[in-house]
């Protein structure tokens, strides 16, 4: 029998690119982790709405 790990959100954010498109993790406050795939198009307007808000 496979030993089971705890999913927890430990860990760093991380965005991979997987073929066309990329994967974002997010730990999130309580545990677990938030995962998104999104394309090239998507991660720009993400980027350029959180630049603008951090200013």
């Amino acid at each position: 029998m496979a030993a089971m790990k705890p999913r927890t959100g430990d860990g760093p954010m991380e965005v991979v690119k997987e073929g066309r498109s990329y994967v974002m993790r997010v730990p999130l406050e309580g545990g677990g982790r938030l995962v998104v795939e999104i394309t090239a198009d998507e991660v720009k307007e993400l980027g350029d709405a959180l630049h603008a808000a951090i200013q």
